[in-house]
């Protein structure tokens, strides 16, 4: 498989390499029914730059752009639920950096040729808020952020709920990644199985946030 590479001292101390273009293309297109779903999720705990994760935005908004492209209002709120559906970790700061802004360029740019001077400040800013708290300097390994303090590692799992409100849950990363012995693949998704044999659905939630407009998520204070 071709891949692109940064330097050859962060491939002996990191192993980072860069899939290319054609290859991630033809990987999502076995999984464009799922890229179809806005709010289906999509982890990547290598991220880098974000050469997976771009064009996976890219498929989702294309598709918002298609269906909603006639509301601004309908529009913005799939679109910060495609966002919303995106995660990353990466151990270098400035992949992290880097993939966060290329995500954002994304969305920017097709707002701004779909609605102009009509864009809202408030939606950009919610978009990067979400960008924060999704792309993550971690280590996918040992579950932990990265740096002087090193914490959890959590993510927040952005829920579209009635009209334009979303609610927000704050998990550990050790608590929704796959398990073994579970059977479902999505991210947030953890089911145990009882005595019966019947699954069921019991994440640990780390903080539950209120239901929330959209435009003001980033408005909350702990992030």
């Amino acid at each position: 498989m071709a891949s692109q590479v940064v330097s050859k001292k962060r491939i002996a101390d990191h192993g980072e390499v860069f899939t290319a273009e054609r290859e991630v293309n033809a990987m999502l297109d076995l999984v464009e029914h799922e890229i179809e779903r806005f709010d289906s999720r999509f982890l990547e705990p290598a991220c880098g730059t974000g050469n997976f994760l771009v064009p996976i935005l890219e498929r989702k908004l294309a598709m918002a752009k298609k269906k909603y492209a006639k509301s601004q209002l309908e529009f913005e709120r799939y679109a910060v639920v495609a966002v919303g559906s995106i995660y990353g970790i990466d151990i270098l700061r400035d992949n992290v950096q880097t993939c966060r802004e290329r995500l954002f360029e994304v969305f920017a740019e097709i707002y701004g040729a779909l609605y102009k001077k009509k864009c809202k400040q408030a939606c950009l800013e919610t978009v990067r808020f979400i960008l924060k708290r999704n792309i993550v300097w971690g280590d996918a390994l040992s579950l932990k952020t990265v740096g002087k303090k090193q914490t959890e590692i959590i993510f927040s799992q952005w829920s579209p709920a009635m009209g334009s409100l979303i609610k927000r849950r704050d998990y550990a990363f050790s608590e929704i990644i796959p398990k073994d012995k579970q059977k479902k693949d999505d991210l947030f998704s953890k089911v145990d199985v009882s005595d019966l044999g019947t699954t069921s659905f019991i994440p640990k939630t780390i903080k539950e946030f209120p239901l929330t407009h959209f435009l003001t998520l980033a408005d909350e204070k702990s992030n």
